[in-house]
């Protein structure tokens, strides 16, 4: 504007022609107006709303319209009014010096453009359109596209421009979220320029390398960032040089590693390095101790008992093996294994939670003998192991088991209960070359059930006889199983004779293997194993299958008992395998007695009265079988729904001599028979036995090898309807005794 009045000044001054002079004082009111209104905005802070931007554009335009103006009046005047060739040249230099910057001062507002386009254009066509001459007047129609060309220009600088701001607002929102997401993370991030030093960094980076800002880190190398830890003593010199390794060969090599690192204060700090886009390196970096911590806390849960703190089973078999596979393979080592007496009664009896008390009393006693080369684990329930790793012989071994035994002798009070340790251990001596942790726990376990035979509180090291044994064992468990599944096993029945006619009424079902090998083997033998092996209640079925089937051939008085064990009541299976048998037999329930065990209603009485009750009222017979030989006999006599009470032959053995015993054999008999109940006494071997049942204690029925051995079915049919000869003798007895 200065430039301008300045122009129009000279012009007058040359033409001497008075419009010049109040035009150039038009401009200098027009420009110190104008002037005062940028200044009166420049002072006040940027709009807020549409509004008020609306009324500063009106301003703007109001000002610069007059301005134009004015520079039009002057265009106009050296043109047309005022003829002068310097005026005419100097006013359409400044009209069109001005019109050129239009586009670039005033795209913001298109009104403002237009307008100054009119008011500096229009005044310079108009003065030659009135000049009247044809050059002129072409001259003057030229503004058209002029005027056009220029608009055009604005209307593109304005989209360009305004492009450009909206980009960069979107580029600054971006970088804001980004930065925001930088160092909001958790973790802390570095990224490395091609030069290897830092080129971003977050918040977190710089509080885990205690710098004041991410600013700060900028610039520095991987090598310098780690110095820092070392000269604050959290970080040991080898090892800020591996970490400095590892992530240079992660980064240079384009693979991702991580690299744990302990710091003297505790804190764990885990690096990852990977490799970026456009020669960029990253690395994280985060606090895991809390991770570590719980890392740490599962790994102990995995290897070591929550009760005992001791080794636990795998990771005692899993020491062990690493054990025996170094060192030298000439020297001996040994494994023994503890079991304490008659835990489970301390569970039954004073609960789980003093159980679990003694449990621990013992660890502690055991855990004072662990060394390098004594490890000492608790295996499960109440087993604890003790592997020694070097023994100088069995004298050696003998000693230190002693000495733990003496050290567990003793009283420890857990909740109020005085108990008693006792143990029972097992132990196996070897070299380590040939030995193995599986095998020796088999063995020393062979040891253990060895020193319990011979009355626990001991213990016994293994010896080569023992394994015989057990292989044997293990072969006739396989025998036995292919046995049940070839249907190898066979069915007796041992007579059980009335009373009143000596004539048999009923029979026990016994099962029998006859080993293609070992000839006949005795139950007492094979059904201890069935039981062990989980195949008893198979045997149970083939049993009262057979049994049921050879009954219906019997003559109609004679019935059948069949035993069914403790695990058979455990479901209700039980009920549908009885079914079963009676449908195939074709038997009258009546004639099928089911024999019933104190250690089956001991499991859960509850349940097994449940399946008696519904096996009663399928029409079946319940006995209640060994009674006598339970601690609570009694109690089941009037809570289940019995027929008949099997008397257990111990009451019998000393009946002839002790007359204690006959009162109790007799009480036992006259409470069973005043409870409803029908009365067997088992085990009735001699003719002064049978004699005294029938005169002082009057049971319904007798059994035992007095009246023979196990018959096969074809041998009871035979003896069906034969009455024992010593019939007679025992009538005249009663008869001798009523006089």
């Amino acid at each position: 504007m200065v430039a301008q009045t300045f122009l129009m000044v000279v012009v007058w001054w040359k033409t001497g022609h008075p419009l010049y002079l109040v035009i150039a004082l038009l401009m200098v009111l027009v420009g110190t107006l104008r002037l005062r209104n940028f200044r009166k905005y420049n002072s006040l802070p940027s709009p807020t709303t549409w509004e008020e931007a609306h009324q500063r554009e009106n301003d703007y335009i109001l000002y610069g319209t007059a301005h134009g103006l004015a520079l039009g009046a002057f265009c106009l005047a050296g043109i047309y009014f005022a003829h002068d060739t310097f005026a005419e040249i100097a006013a359409v230099c400044v009209t069109l010096a001005t019109a050129t910057s239009i586009a670039g001062r005033n795209y913001g507002s298109p009104r403002m453009v237009l307008i100054l386009i009119i008011a500096l254009t229009w005044p310079i066509s108009l003065g030659f359109l009135l000049r009247g001459d044809f050059y002129h007047v072409f001259l003057g129609l030229l503004s058209a596209p002029f005027l056009y060309a220029i608009r055009k220009f604005a209307d593109t600088v304005r989209e360009v421009l305004f492009t450009a701001i909206s980009e960069e607002k979107k580029a600054n929102h971006l970088a804001q979220r980004f930065n925001r997401a930088l160092n909001t993370m958790s973790h802390g991030l570095v990224m490395l320029g091609p030069d290897g030093r830092v080129a971003v960094a977050n918040a977190e980076a710089a509080q885990l390398m205690s710098v004041r800002s991410p600013e700060a880190m900028l610039g520095r190398s991987i090598h310098g960032l780690l110095m820092r830890g070392v000269a604050g003593g959290l970080l040991a010199l080898k090892d800020c040089r591996y970490i400095e390794t590892q992530l240079t060969r992660a980064l240079r090599e384009g693979k991702d590693r991580k690299v744990l690192v302990s710091l003297s204060n505790g804190q764990y700090l885990e690096f990852s390095a990977r490799e970026g886009s456009q020669e960029l390196g990253v690395i994280t970096f985060e606090d895991v101790t809390a991770r570590v911590a719980a890392e740490e806390k599962i790994l102990f849960m995995a290897r070591y008992d929550s009760l005992t703190a001791l080794p636990n089973r795998a990771y005692f078999h899993e020491v062990v093996d690493e054990a025996l596979r170094t060192g030298d393979r000439e020297r001996l080592c040994a494994l023994a294994v503890l079991d304490l007496d008659d835990f489970k009664s301390v569970n039954d009896t004073l609960g789980h939670p003093v159980g679990d008390g003694l449990i621990y009393a013992v660890a502690e006693r055991l855990a004072v003998f662990a060394s390098d080369t004594v490890k000492v684990s608790r295996f499960g329930g109440d087993e604890f192991m003790i592997y020694f790793d070097k023994i100088d012989g069995e004298e050696h071994l003998r000693a230190m088991l002693d000495g733990i035994f003496v050290a567990l002798q003793g009283e420890v009070d857990v909740a109020g209960h005085s108990l008693r340790i006792q143990a029972s251990g097992g132990a196996v001596l070897a070299q380590v070359r040939d030995s193995e942790v599986d095998a020796m726990i088999v063995r020393a376990d062979l040891a253990l059930y060895k020193a319990k035979e011979l009355g626990k509180n001991n213990w016994y090291l293994f010896e080569a006889v023992m394994d015989a044994a057990f292989r044997s064992r293990q072969v006739m468990k396989a025998d036995l199983r292919s046995a049940i599944e070839a249907s190898a096993l066979r069915v007796v029945y041992q007579p059980i004779v009335s009373m009143n006619t000596m004539r048999i009424v009923s029979c026990e079902a016994l099962c029998r293997w006859d080993h293609p090998e070992l000839g006949p083997v005795s139950p007492a033998i094979f059904i201890p194993l069935a039981e062990e092996m989980g195949i008893v209640s198979e045997i149970s079925t083939f049993v009262l299958h057979a049994a049921c089937a050879e009954c219906a051939k019997w003559p109609d008085p004679i019935c059948v008992s069949v035993n069914l064990s403790a695990k058979d009541f455990r479901s209700r299976e039980v009920i549908e395998k009885v079914k079963a048998a009676l449908a195939a037999a074709e038997l009258a329930p009546n004639r099928l007695e089911i024999e019933v065990t104190e250690t089956a209603l001991l499991d859960d009485k509850s349940q097994t009265r449940a399946y008696v009750e519904e096996l009663k009222s399928l029409g079946v017979r319940i006995a209640l079988d060994d009674f006598g030989t339970g601690y609570s006999s009694l109690s089941y006599l009037h809570k289940l729904p019995l027929d008949k009470v099997k008397i257990d032959r111990s009451f019998l053995a000393d009946v002839a001599q002790s007359p204690r015993s006959l009162d109790l054999l007799k009480g036992i008999v006259d409470l069973s028979k005043s409870l409803g109940l029908s009365v067997t006494v088992e085990g009735v071997e001699t003719f002064e036995q049978l004699k005294i049942l029938a005169i002082t204690v009057q049971p319904d029925l007798v059994q035992g090898f007095l009246f023979g051995s196990a018959l096969s079915s074809s041998g009871i049919e035979t003896m069906s309807n034969t009455t024992w000869p010593f019939a007679q003798d025992i009538s005249l007895a009663r008869l001798a005794a009523r006089r």
